[in-house]
């Protein structure tokens, strides 16, 4: 009864420090998928041939390259609005102004003003 709860637990060990490594790396992701039956079918499916499978304390683990993270997009202005600069003259404004800018015209109150989206 001793050995099997210490292989238990040496086993839970080895399941949580092997998650905590991966998570570490920016690029592996871990999820847990259940029961160990049909561990790589599973995987498999919902992560693709890339992924790496482990089943540990009854339990299925895939390990797959997490997905890139979206880009972040802020807000800026570029100005007002107006006859002598119009909507493709805010997007020329904003591109200039935030490198990877894109601009549109955006009325507020009786104020046109230039509202700027870039990647940050």
């Amino acid at each position: 009864m001793q050995r099997t709860t210490s292989l238990v637990f040496l086993v839970n060990f080895l399941i949580i420090f092997t998650s905590v490594v991966n998570q570490s790396r920016a690029a592996t992701c871990v999820k847990t998928e259940g029961p160990c039956e049909n561990c790589d079918q599973k995987c498999l499916a919902k992560f693709g041939p890339s992924v790496n499978t482990q089943c540990g304390n009854s339990q299925c683990l895939c390990i797959y390259e997490c997905p890139p993270s979206p880009p972040k997009v802020c807000n800026g202005g570029a100005g007002l609005c107006s006859q002598n600069c119009p909507e493709k003259c805010c997007d020329t404004n904003c591109a200039t102004k935030f490198n990877g800018g894109h601009g549109s015209c955006a009325t507020l109150g009786n104020i046109n003003l230039c509202q700027c989206e870039y990647p940050c």
